[in-house]
């Protein structure tokens, strides 16, 4: 997160792509508030000697030390430990997919939403909103992350 900017920088993302997506200011105090919980998160696992966060590859092997520090650790982490299936090693990893798709549907609830609603959905609004915005179709490619603009196409009705 740049707060500074106003950037969100996705790292290995769907296909294991790194992109760039606008941070809105109204997020932001939001935002900061759960970096300082994950912040508690990560001083806990220092404290108790865990291993950091499970780097790629080649970032890995070049900088070994990497993934126990601040700037690397998850944003939303999970609240448990596991074992990575890559190393063995039990460490924090980030909030697994089901953990938030049942947060998510607890929030849909809480706020007396209707109508279905996936996080797949906040995807589809957020490429609709930027197309009515008059954003042109390239723009909303690269901030979805698809490598091929045909599926941008489909994927928000155009």
């Amino acid at each position: 997160l740049d707060f500074d900017h106003g950037t969100i920088i996705v790292r290995e993302g769907k296909g294991s792509k790194d992109r760039a997506l606008m941070l809105p200011e109204s997020l932001a105090p939001s935002l900061r508030e759960q970096l300082s919980r994950a912040r508690a998160w990560w001083l806990k696992d220092q404290a108790e000697g865990r291993s950091g966060v499970a780097l790629p590859d080649a970032l890995e092997r070049k900088y070994p030390r990497a993934g126990h520090s601040w700037p690397w650790f998850w944003v939303f982490a999970q609240h448990t430990h596991s074992t990575d299936p890559r190393s063995g090693v039990v460490r924090r990893h980030h909030m697994y997919d089901q953990t938030f798709q049942r947060a998510f549907k607890r929030a849909v609830e809480q706020a007396g939403i209707t109508k279905p609603a996936t996080p797949h959905t906040l995807r589809h609004s957020f490429a609709t909103a930027l197309l009515r915005s008059s954003y042109d179709i390239r723009t909303v490619q690269d901030l979805l992350g698809h490598s091929d603009v045909s599926t941008t196409m489909i994927y928000t009705h155009v």
